[in-house]
């Protein structure tokens, strides 16, 4: 049974049976939010919201090395096959029958000694043109599967009003000594694309 995660805690990342979990899938999910419209604001009209799920990979001083580091949907992988961006969803929802919006592979034994940390963020593309914000998503999360078993190890809803954030840290997954842990972050901003968000990190 998946663990239910609130904001700010963290787990280890192990099997049932004590040992190192490896093989990852971390889904992202979202949907639009719907608004008011027509007629004394009886129907319901879906905002189309368009929101990227980058990784940011960070050394043990909290900073990008490089470019590689950056994994979003027009750099879908990193050098050693650690990280791998299955691709970009436009509209949010399912895709392709997926139950997540975007997702993202990780393998824990390719991670470079280098990297200590793999942080998951999301931001709405071209949100400053299209006056989009967070206040027009409901319903996100992210789940970290075990991709040998299928199985969900756990999850985090983001349940807080993130009206008027164009940009959140959703959460990450972190060396320990010899272990990985993940963490639930749910840190909004203001920045408006994944440019902004990496100069964080730089």
């Amino acid at each position: 049974m998946a663990i239910s995660l609130q904001k700010g805690q963290k787990i280890d990342l192990t099997k049932k049976d004590g040992s190192q979990l490896t093989n990852l899938m971390v889904g992202l999910g979202w949907k639009e939010a719907k608004k008011s419209g027509g007629l004394l604001g009886m129907f319901k009209a879906k905002v189309d919201v368009d929101i990227d799920a980058s990784v940011l990979m960070l050394n043990a001083s909290g900073k990008v090395p490089s470019k590689e580091e950056v994994i979003f949907f027009n750099h879908k992988d990193h050098a050693t096959g650690c990280v791998h961006h299955c691709g970009d969803n436009l509209v949010g929802g399912t895709m392709g029958g997926m139950e997540d919006s975007e997702q993202v592979l990780v393998d824990l034994t390719r991670v470079p000694a280098g990297i200590d940390r793999i942080v998951f963020v999301v931001n709405i593309y071209d949100c400053v043109n299209r006056k989009q914000h967070f206040g027009m998503v409901e319903n996100a999360y992210i789940r970290i599967v075990d991709k040998g078993s299928n199985e969900t190890i756990a999850s985090y809803n983001l349940t807080e009003d993130y009206s008027g954030k164009t940009s959140m840290i959703v959460g990450e997954i972190h060396r320990e000594g010899s272990a990985w842990k993940f963490s639930a972050i749910g840190q909004p901003g203001y920045e408006p694309g994944i440019s902004d968000l990496v100069r964080k990190y730089q």
